[in-house]
């Protein structure tokens, strides 16, 4: 067997989409070469806004064996674990804590394949994947490298090659086995009940409407729609919308037909929407926009419509996007999340260190009181 090469990727090609692909017969769909090179190639990401594509592969011979995506960060943004506790430190102590490597998946806080291995590769491989990871900052002279939300066997090798773990909470449904919605709610306890029940009446008294439809569905018109809210909504909360609408209509026309639209309409006209991905076994919700302040309608079209249709669909799994304690009353559970870091100082990977102990048994708590107020708890 060959012996491995690693190459750093400053682009994710088009001429690399196959091989790229073979990594995950899945297709997970946040981590598909169509995915992340629309990505690069629709102007999402850019320098002005802290990325820069810097994917670390492996190689045997002229076959791509490994790959991490990965990007050369000037901030924190996007990435929703935030270490911005970790940059003061090291402007404290001096040091730059920019650029830092980043192995994710850009503005989105969704757990799935980081290390991504072919099949017929031994586990080692995964772990030389992490330490390529951790060489290669080492090597620029970064800060440091940071894996977000990775699945388990690749949390597995991050620990393996001596990463730091780092723990929080996302809040995710899980289908119960119910038939219809009634169902589900009917498994919730009475207040609960009433109040999503008195959510949805509200909305429908007003004249919203809703309807799901796959990204093959839906024409540019409609699209053009869905990216004005999108951005609109993202203006509206001071945020940057960094997703463009080429990117939008290159998700909608993805072969793989990934995308999910959540449509509501008042009077025939486009209102509301909210943008998901769906995987083999969970739906991902992402992208959310309004232009109408009707109370309620947040709820519907981000988690109510996304609910419906996993159980008309049978899937498994609702993942709504990061943080959000008000998720809890309307079925959302307590999920664990991780990432890892590898940190070039040595004094502060052990103050890091340190502190992470104290952080995993905060989150720990957290979780468990936030478990406490699952709307399963009781029935009435």
């Amino acid at each position: 067997m060959a012996a491995l090469q690693t190459r750093v990727l400053e682009r994710l090609g088009a001429d690399l989409a196959a091989a790229w692909d073979a990594l995950d017969p899945g297709g997970h769909p946040f981590t598909t070469h169509a995915f992340l090179h629309g990505l690069e190639a629709d102007g999402c990401l850019r320098a002005d806004l802290g990325w820069r594509a810097h994917h670390v592969t492996l190689w045997r011979g002229e076959r791509l064996v490994a790959a991490a995506p990965a990007y050369r960060k000037m901030n924190s943004h996007g990435e929703f674990v935030f270490d911005h506790a970790w940059a003061n430190a090291w402007a404290r102590c001096g040091l730059p804590y920019y650029p830092k490597l980043l192995c994710a998946v850009p503005y989105s806080p969704v757990t799935g394949p980081r290390l991504r291995v072919a099949a017929d590769e031994p586990p080692a491989t995964r772990i030389a994947l992490a330490h390529a990871l951790g060489d290669e900052a080492g090597a620029r002279g970064w800060s440091g490298a940071h894996v977000n939300f990775p699945r388990a066997d690749d949390a597995q090798a991050l620990e393996a090659a001596g990463w730091l773990r780092r723990e929080d909470v996302q809040f995710h449904w899980t289908h119960g086995g119910w038939e219809t919605f009634d169902d589900f709610i009917g498994a919730l306890n009475a207040k609960r009940r009433k109040e999503i029940r008195r959510e949805r009446s509200r909305v429908a008294a007003d004249g919203w409407v809703f309807e799901t439809a796959s990204g093959a569905c839906l024409d540019e018109a409609t699209i053009d729609r869905l990216h004005g809210l999108y951005v609109g909504t993202f203006a509206d909360k001071g945020n940057y919308p960094a997703l463009t609408r080429a990117f939008f209509l290159r998700l909608a026309r993805d072969p793989r037909d990934p995308l999910l639209a959540v449509i509501g309409r008042r009077a025939g006209r486009i209102g509301a929407m909210a943008l998901c991905l769906r995987g083999t076994d969970t739906l991902y919700g992402r992208y959310w926009g309004s232009d109408d302040p009707t109370p309620g309608l947040h709820f519907e079209a981000c988690y109510y419509q996304g609910i419906e249709w996993c159980i008309r669909h049978g899937i498994r799994h609702f993942e709504p996007g990061a943080q959000g304690e008000h998720k809890i009353a309307r079925g959302f559970l307590p999920a664990a999340t991780t990432s890892f870091h590898w940190l070039l100082e040595p004094t502060l990977r052990t103050a890091v260190a340190r502190a992470l102990e104290r952080e995993r048994r905060a989150v720990a708590g957290y979780a468990q009181a936030a478990a406490a107020h699952s709307p399963f708890a009781e029935r009435a």
